[in-house]
């Protein structure tokens, strides 16, 4: 919460979900093995699968606990070795949680680095480290796989998103309401997979945007994050508010109608308002680059089908959500939609180790799951006879 503004609540939620992934990792590493192969029954064949070596796990500061302990115990229960580089942004989460892990294992399997991108980049062009995991920016991402392919190590990114929701027919508007500001709020909107663009069917566009405004005006309180009460607590620093700011302030400009919020609030601390924005053109900042702030923007379309190309055509790949009272527009959305996670009638949740490959811009390689301990790890064939008489 001191370091990332997020309401304590949820801060103390995101501790539990990180306690899980490293119970989760401890489990399913058991199950992970090599196997035998049908080859000459007079030979053994096997695939043996072993660790890396040295992991560099970096993370980010939004969610720094579950971020930084699922690549961990994925590497970890694998049998790798790992130098972790929090975000300087939240320096201290990613630092404590990694001296409670290490605290359970030998000297030196599980190391911490502090730091800004330099000490990070440094990490990523060492030799040593055979596989970068990396969950963050865009930007971020970019700069790792540069530095770490040009000399052949492996990476594994989870990076920038930019969300959408698509609103059908016959969905009902308070619930679609809600939905979207359970997704563009949530930590002030500074999650991977917030929701940063709706995209709602005419049919219902004018009551949904009505219950949004309603919901912002009414239910959020915005305030000190440690205070009960409070729903939407600060960005991270000013510099996300200055991103955010520009953002709302050029859709406005290209023709965006602003319903409620759209202004920094004057208070100690980098707060925005709860944003709703309605008809906003497709070519701004807002719907094609990464806000993580608290904005709702809103864009209508004719139908389903409408909304699901729209909702496509974006540089980013992470996830989607759809909401729709149809069996077939769902089938449709899970087949179209060209990202890592499609969810359907909720924004956010799914099976403990759901695994998913993020496209595009927000990066590649598994995502958390049993899928992810197979990435952390390499195949060797090895293929044995005896010797035979002299």
């Amino acid at each position: 919460r001191a370091t990332t503004g997020r309401l304590e609540h949820e801060a103390r939620a995101s501790a539990e979900v990180a306690a899980d992934l490293l119970d989760e990792a401890a489990v399913a590493g058991l199950g992970r093995a090599g196997r035998v192969l049908a080859g000459d029954p007079a030979a053994l064949d096997v695939v043996r699968r072993e660790p890396r070596g040295v992991v560099a796990v970096i993370t980010p500061w939004n969610d720094p606990y579950p971020a930084a302990a699922g690549l961990l115990a994925a590497a970890l229960v694998t049998g790798n070795t790992v130098v972790h580089k929090p975000s300087e942004r939240s320096d201290a989460p990613g630092v404590r949680l990694a001296g409670l892990v290490a605290g359970a294992l030998p000297p030196d399997v599980l190391r911490v680095v502090s730091g800004d991108g330099r000490t990070g980049e440094a990490v990523v062009a060492h030799d040593d480290v055979a596989l970068v995991a990396h969950v963050g920016s865009t930007a971020a991402g970019r700069r790792i796989a540069a530095v770490a392919g040009a000399r052949g190590a492996k990476v594994l990114l989870e990076n920038g998103g930019k969300d959408p929701l698509v609103v059908d027919a016959g969905v009902d508007p308070v619930l679609a309401a809600r939905q979207i500001a359970t997704g563009a709020f949530t930590n002030g909107g500074q999650l991977c997979t917030a929701v940063e663009r709706a995209y709602v069917v005419e049919e219902v566009a004018d009551a949904v945007v009505a219950e949004l405004a309603r919901i912002v005006e009414e239910d959020v309180v915005v305030g000190d994050p440690a205070d009960a009460a409070t729903t939407l607590g600060p960005l991270v620093d000013a510099d996300q508010l200055a991103v955010v700011e520009a953002h709302v302030q050029g859709a406005l400009d290209a023709g965006a109608r602003l319903v409620t919020g759209g202004r920094r609030i004057e208070r100690p601390g980098s707060f925005f308002a709860p944003t709703v924005l309605d008809r906003c053109p497709d070519d701004v900042d807002l719907l094609t680059v990464e806000t993580f702030g608290p904005v709702a923007p809103v864009v209508r379309v004719a139908d389903f089908e409408e909304g699901l190309r729209r909702a496509s055509a974006s540089a980013y790949g992470l996830a989607a959500t759809v909401l729709t009272p149809s069996l077939d527009h769902a089938l449709r959305a899970a087949d179209v939609l060209d990202v890592g996670t499609v969810k359907v009638n909720a924004v956010f949740g799914g099976a403990p180790g759901g695994s998913a490959d993020p496209r595009r811009g927000s990066g590649g390689g598994a995502g958390y799951g049993p899928d992810l301990l197979d990435e952390l790890t390499v195949r060797k064939a090895v293929h044995l006879e005896g010797l035979g008489e002299p």
